[in-house]
């Protein structure tokens, strides 16, 4: 059960991070071992929760701070170091200056919004179908809405949906199941509001009613 105080509902993330740093600040490490320890353990350690929730952002930064002073610690003789750039730039892109280590508020979201892309693409599995059943029956989750007393599981996937909302869109083949309303099936990505002048005479059809269906050509007629 996920309470008010997520900080502490999740701590041990925290904890887990401080014994593994704690278990090789005594090591001499080179950068580059620095480099694979982070990348391959420490940020690791987070994936999976971050997969069904959204971590708290202090508890986030603090998990940062952790690896930046990490990062710029002298091994044995200290647990401090002079910090010569931000976590913010050390998240780059190594082609852009960085060091490539994620930023994991980012790759929060991202984790949440593949659960979402899931529930479009694999509508037929457990989940998808225990989640439509909870809050969306009548729609899909790119339409669907927070619900009354939501899980904490549900808000943080609903917190990720502007991602998939922003890179997804219909690839039209019958046009059978894609209503013409609020549906990103344009070129562009872009859909056709509900509430633009006329909207009403189209509001209960799909794609098929604009289309020649004998050779999958838009009706020109219909569309004007």
């Amino acid at each position: 059960m996920i309470g008010r105080n997520r900080n502490a509902t999740f701590a041990f993330i925290k904890d887990r991070v401080w014994q593994k740093i704690n278990s090789w600040s005594g090591k001499c490490l080179s950068k580059a071992g620095r480099e694979v320890m982070i990348k391959s353990v420490l940020q690791a350690i987070p994936s999976y929760v971050m997969s069904i929730f959204r971590l708290p952002t202090a508890l986030i930064n603090s998990i940062e701070k952790m690896m930046n002073s990490f990062w710029w610690g002298h091994g044995r003789t200290s647990h401090r170091g002079i910090h010569w750039m931000s976590w913010e730039k050390l998240s780059a892109p190594k082609i852009h200056g960085g060091m490539g280590f994620k930023d994991l508020s980012v790759f929060n979201l991202a984790m949440l919004g593949k659960q979402g892309w899931k529930f479009i693409t694999e509508a037929d599995s457990l989940v998808a179908r225990i989640f439509k059943a909870r809050y969306f029956p009548n729609g899909s989750f790119l339409t669907a809405k927070i619900g009354h007393n939501p899980s904490y599981v549900w808000r943080s996937i609903m917190g990720a949906r502007f991602l998939v909302r922003g890179g997804a869109k219909w690839s039209i083949g019958s046009g059978a199941s894609i209503p013409i309303l609020n549906e990103p099936w344009l070129p562009n990505g872009e859909c056709i509001r509900s509430d633009i002048p006329g909207a009403q005479f189209v509001s209960n059809l799909n794609i098929n009613s604009l289309m020649n269906l004998h050779d999958k050509s838009w009706n020109e007629y219909a569309v004007r």
